[in-house]
């Protein structure tokens, strides 16, 4: 299993996917977002993250919602409603430029 740079809990099973970041090749660098999985495909995932700023001139807060796409390796095979940590990695498609790093364990 290989080090990604990140701190993570790597996943307990293994797989053969050449996109993942701890069995395959794939690099992983850049941002790292948390959000909440919304839909999958077969090796692909949804996902939401919720927005919350501050807007100085009304005194309240904004709260806004952004999906994106991510690649979702069958070690980590995250399902709807996971809550998982997700980090930049190369452009693997048109619209999935993100890869699923963690399930977050929510208390």
């Amino acid at each position: 299993m290989r080090d990604i740079g990140l701190n993570v809990k790597p996943p307990e099973n293994e797989c053969n996917d050449k996109n993942c970041p701890f069995h395959g090749s794939l690099p992983v660098r850049g941002q790292v977002f948390r959000g909440r999985v919304v839909k999958t495909y077969e090796k692909s995932a949804v996902i939401e993250r919720e927005l919350i700023r501050y807007v100085p001139k009304y005194e309240r807060y904004l709260k806004k919602r952004s999906k994106m796409h991510a690649h979702n390796p069958l070690c980590i095979d995250a399902k709807p409603g996971d809550v998982v940590t997700i980090a930049e990695c190369r452009p693997i498609s048109k619209t999935k430029s993100f890869v699923i790093v963690e399930k977050v364990v929510e208390q």
